[in-house]
């Protein structure tokens, strides 16, 4: 059987089918972007006190000091080459030993949350 002696009906059927799982999986999805003024506000509750306002960190913390987002060399490491998924990563499961909250894990935000803050932190991490 192929699609031309399908009734069309049933292909108009599948179709529809199969743009409704395209549409329910794609709103699953994080949000690709997230808004910065609102990320701001979750900044200056949850980040401020160990990333500094302007995100420059150098906090000493757990094992180290915490990163400074604002120069080009943090980005250049190999671990934080793809910025939002190791930012993602690192506000949802935490490193208890660098002393990074798992703000997500422990119930302190939620994923949409991230969303925002990747979007302030990305903003602070932008050549001025």
């Amino acid at each position: 059987m192929n699609l031309h002696t399908l009734p069309r009906a049933v292909i108009g059927a599948l179709a529809l089918l199969a743009f409704s799982l395209v549409a329910t999986s794609d709103a699953a999805a994080p949000a690709a972007k997230g808004n910065a003024a609102t990320g701001k506000g979750i900044y200056d509750q949850k980040c401020v006190s160990c990333h500094k306002a302007d995100g420059s960190g150098g906090v000493p913390l757990g094992t180290g000091k915490t990163p400074n987002w604002t120069t080009p060399a943090t980005w250049a490491e190999p671990k934080r080459k793809d910025r939002d998924a190791y930012l993602r990563a690192s506000i949802t499961h935490g490193n208890i030993a660098k002393g990074m909250v798992p703000f997500v894990k422990s119930g302190q935000l939620k994923p949409a949350e991230v969303e925002h803050l990747i979007a302030h932190i990305n903003v602070l991490a932008k050549p001025k």
